[in-house]
């Protein structure tokens, strides 16, 4: 089986499980050498994983990945909720998380920067705007896209708290 094809098939399995229990599958990672897989699975749902969830995944997974037998070698298993300041994956995920706090890296530099931290403003398209601390508004693609995490925004946060 190709490296290709057990990503696809730890993807749904991983989807499977996620979706009987009623999760959000955010991201399924295959990292590592041949002899030294980690298999790294981030999960979330409303309100926020439980560890119960993230061990009823690990089951599950587990369980399938065993029976099937399709990984040639030994394997370190996470399951995982993606944190507070998750990666972004998808475009679907900066829609989501539109008006939060956001550091993104880009592949090219856009008017000689590659790093912005601000606020994920609006989408269209394939088009990202994103109101940075230091620039203002900039768009880019969501394929110039290097990575992008969410941040915590600690003023928001404290302002809430006293609340």
């Amino acid at each position: 089986m190709s490296q290709h094809s057990i990503d696809e098939r730890i993807r749904e399995i991983a989807a499977q499980s996620a979706k009987k229990n009623d999760l959000e599958l955010v991201h399924v990672q295959a990292k590592g050498t041949k002899n030294n897989l980690t298999i790294r699975i981030f999960i979330d749902k409303k309100g926020g994983v439980m560890h119960e969830d993230c061990v009823r995944v690990s089951r599950e997974v587990e369980s399938v990945l065993d029976s099937e037998d399709f990984i040639p070698s030994a394997y370190l298993l996470e399951v995982s909720s993606p944190g507070l300041e998750r990666e972004l994956y998808s475009l679907k995920d900066f829609a989501r998380f539109t008006g939060k706090a956001a550091k993104v890296r880009t592949h090219k530099p856009i008017d000689g920067q590659r790093n912005f931290r601000g606020r994920i403003a609006n989408i269209k398209g394939e088009e990202i705007f994103f109101d940075d601390k230091t620039r203002g508004t900039v768009s880019f693609s969501y394929a110039d896209v290097a990575k992008a995490n969410l941040e915590i925004d600690f003023e928001q946060e404290l302002k809430r708290a006293k609340s």
